[in-house]
């Protein structure tokens, strides 16, 4: 029987748990540590500020006008701090995030190759012969390429932006044509961002299973999405899918307590909002980890076990023989004419007759 890849992804992630709390453990450590910079960052930030008594009397006023212009004071003179705090704390995170994935990536894909070498006994030869070499390093520069995806694509929106500007001049204004110019724009450098930093992400699994360098493992996702392009669609289709429907149940549980802000109190509400998020970003990497298992048993299966069984050649079903009935024998008539049989009474007969017979002496 053709095996599965997307069952047989789901069926991974679904026996060993512990793979997608270890994806969770790495995950959510990076984007703790990254809320809790950005968070202490702004206080100590605000906390540099210096306030006048006359900034602080404009802020008590609760007029929008003072308001702002206490604020625009306030922050004049400290605009190239913050930049440049800003710059050293995502530098510093963008570290922690390549560090921290490549050991991710490594545990979970290792992981995935004993167990599928566990279910199979022969390997797919897409990638060759598994080398000793550490794929550390490797991973490493995949994932800073990756990092370099997601900042290009930053200054791709700042590009789109400009563009879109060039549409819509001071001197006539044209705000929708402006956004329907941006729009277009934004949608391409999301795309391409999409796909290459999903090539990178698939390329790690080649460095960690065939031990390649960075050149080599990108070039093994290709030939692999080349040779394998149905599975791998398969695979992503589906888990995208599923994706999209735990987004759209956790948008719906997520704006369910609002309709409760009248009632409830709002502590109780945003409780309820940080744990539907929570379980949705669960149950994201659950089907992320799915996915990459969907990956790896493609490239651990051979290819014929992964193609359709050909549908059976249908058999001519030919109408039941009639038997041959022998014709009847014909009648042999006799050349002896029959004796015709008398039907004529004899009245001479005396047994017919009501005339007694004469006495016999």
């Amino acid at each position: 029987m053709p095996i599965s890849p997307t069952a047989e992804g789901f069926r991974a992630a679904f026996r060993r748990p512990s793979l997608t709390l270890g994806e969770i453990a790495w995950r959510w450590v990076t984007g703790a540590t990254a809320t809790a910079v950005l968070f202490f960052g702004i206080v100590e930030f605000l906390n540099t500020l210096p306030l006048t008594n006359g900034e602080l009397l404009f802020l008590r006023t609760r007029q929008p006008y003072f308001v702002a212009q206490a604020i625009a004071h306030i922050f004049r003179g400290s605009l190239g701090r913050a930049v440049m705090a800003f710059l050293v704390a995502a530098i510093m995170l963008g570290l922690l995030w390549i560090v921290a994935a490549s050991l991710g990536r490594m545990a979970t894909v290792r992981f995935l190759l004993d167990y599928f070498r566990r279910e199979t006994t022969t390997n797919d030869s897409t990638g060759g012969p598994e080398s000793q070499s550490h794929p550390f390093p490797a991973l490493v520069r995949l994932n800073f390429l990756r990092a370099g995806v997601a900042v290009a694509a930053l200054f791709g929106f700042v590009g789109a932006a400009i563009l879109a500007g060039f549409a819509s001049p001071d001197s006539d204004p044209r705000p929708g044509l402006a956004f329907l110019l941006f729009l277009p724009l934004a949608v391409l450098v999301c795309l391409a961002a999409s796909a290459l930093n999903w090539l990178l992400s698939l390329a790690g699994m080649f460095a960690v299973r065939d031990g390649a360098d960075t050149m080599s493992a990108i070039a093994l996702a290709v030939r692999f999405c080349r040779e394998r392009g149905g599975a791998v669609f398969a695979v992503s289709t589906w888990t995208g899918l599923a994706h999209l429907a735990a987004f759209v149940a956790a948008t719906t549980a997520v704006s369910m307590p609002l309709g409760f802000s009248g009632v409830l109190p709002w502590r109780l509400i945003v409780l309820a909002m940080l744990i539907a998020t929570v379980a949705y970003f669960a149950v994201a990497d659950w089907l992320y980890m799915a996915r990459l298992a969907g990956y790896v048993c493609i490239a651990e299966t051979p290819e014929a076990l992964l193609k359709p069984l050909p549908p059976p050649i249908p058999v001519p079903i030919s109408a039941p023989a009639i038997p041959q009935v022998a014709p009847p024998a014909p009648i042999q008539t006799s050349l002896i004419q029959a004796t015709p049989i008398q039907t004529n009474i004899d009245r001479d007969e005396l047994i017919l007759s009501d005339i007694n017979p004469p006495n016999q002496g």
